[in-house]
């Protein structure tokens, strides 16, 4: 590591914050996203609820954790990840004992209310908010590692979760796995994330300045636009993940087949993450949106027009996973490549929540879409111009100002708004991501 981003934790204190999280995001995706679509069916079953209704519930659930998630991102702001995010993980253990125990739909959603709640402190927003302050310069590196190891969640307990559900059955499932969120999510974020948190600094602002930074971002063009172009991104990826197993049944693939073809996707994801580093020195912040939307409009298509053959369409799967694994990066430094990292909990709250909101609505949307056009090819093409309009849209995102108000010297890289040039970290003359 070439310097001590943010002078707030040593080398140490860096790489225990990233650890940390990497456990605690495996974990908590884990348990409050990941077993939920294995233990779905066996709740239909065991209750006599609809899946449609139960899935409601988990959808519910997603809903209230992007709005949680605008007031999270202030508390950030302010006091920082620990306490955020330790009070994120006590309440995922009554909410997941909740979902466990509930005698009926109405203490199910209640629950899933409270489990939405839990997600808003624990997922991906607070944590990238600490990697971001903390690291500053080298946040890419760090996102980078967080991600690839948390993509890791959904490998690690969807079969931990069905390894349970043969012995346990799915409340007692549920029951085991509120014990793991609770002994090792709750210790790690209140011990591992200990520090100093970067805050404003008033000798170089003005407080009231400081104070309307992130309104003025909020009304800006460039932030007006970032937002849609995110939320349709998030919502075409998440909808071919779901879509792309019966797109590849009706294109005539086996069942098993169609989840491979899905599984090399997750593959293309690591080895799209992996490149991101590269990215951010090669491109410039409007580019690298412009880019990555595009790349995953174009693996959409492919897999929307090609019949055949099978080595193409996983090809194409590929593609699209690549597509995806960067989106995540792309999404996770969005605010503060294009305004400085001062207020990232508060903006990347605000640009998260219709993220989220789409992630929910894209099951739904996908099936729904299928049935008015007949069947999958024509869904993914929609979803590929969806995207399409995302990368369009990404051309207006970066800010301009008359005049640049970086800060030299900045001990808590708090800039309240950078040019493109200055806010990208391969840019600035900080050491690139690699």
């Amino acid at each position: 590591m070439d310097a001590q981003p943010a002078g707030t934790l040593d080398v140490g204190g860096l790489r225990r914050v990233l650890v940390v999280l990497c456990v605690t995001e495996i974990v908590s995706w884990g348990v409050l996203y990941y077993a939920f679509p294995v233990l779905a069916p066996s709740i239909a079953a065991d209750t006599g609820w609809s899946v449609s209704m139960i899935t409601a519930g988990f959808s519910t659930g997603l809903v209230v954790s992007a709005l949680a998630g605008i007031p999270a991102g202030r508390w950030l702001d302010r006091v920082g990840p620990r306490p955020v995010m330790t009070v994120g993980s006590v309440l995922g253990v009554p909410a997941v004992v909740g979902i466990a125990l509930a005698p009926n739909l109405p203490s199910f959603f209640a629950a899933w209310v409270l489990a939405g709640v839990a997600m808003a402190g624990t997922l991906y927003p607070p944590a990238f908010a600490a990697l971001t302050r903390w690291w500053g310069p080298q946040r890419v590196r760090a996102l980078t590692a967080l991600t690839l190891l948390a993509g890791l969640a959904s490998t690690i307990f969807a079969p931990t979760a069905a390894a349970l559900l043969g012995q346990l059955g799915w409340r007692h499932t549920y029951l085991a796995l509120a014990g793991v969120l609770a002994v090792i999510t709750i210790p790690a974020h209140l011990f591992g994330l200990r520090g100093r948190w970067p805050g404003h600094t008033k000798h170089h602002h003005s407080e009231v300045a400081t104070e309307q930074a992130p309104r003025e971002v909020v009304r800006s063009r460039a932030f007006l636009l970032l937002v849609p172009a995110i939320a349709l991104g998030t919502f075409a990826a998440f909808a071919v993940v779901v879509n792309q197993v019966p797109l590849l049944i009706e294109r005539g693939l086996s069942t098993s087949d169609a989840a491979w073809a899905l599984g090399l996707g997750g593959l293309g994801q690591v080895l799209g993450r992996l490149g991101y580093g590269r990215l951010t020195t090669a491109l410039s912040v409007r580019m690298r949106a412009v880019v990555i939307l595009a790349l995953s409009a174009a693996g959409t298509l492919l897999l929307g027009l090609l019949p055949g053959p099978e080595v193409l369409l996983i090809a194409a799967a590929m593609l699209a996973g690549a597509a995806r694994g960067v989106f995540t990066l792309l999404q996770a430094t969005a605010v503060s490549d294009r305004w400085g990292a001062a207020h990232y909990g508060r903006l990347n709250g605000l640009l998260s929540a219709p993220s989220m909101i789409a992630t929910a609505l894209a099951p739904w949307a996908g099936a729904a879409i299928a049935v008015a056009l007949g069947g999958y090819p024509g869904v993914f093409v929609l979803l590929a111009a969806i995207a399409a309009l995302a990368a369009v849209l990404a051309t207006g995102t970066v800010p301009h100002h008359d005049k640049p108000t970086t800060v030299p010297h900045d001990p808590d890289g708090s800039f309240t708004h950078l040019p493109e040039t200055a806010a990208d970290p391969s840019r600035d003359g900080s050491p690139p991501a690699r």
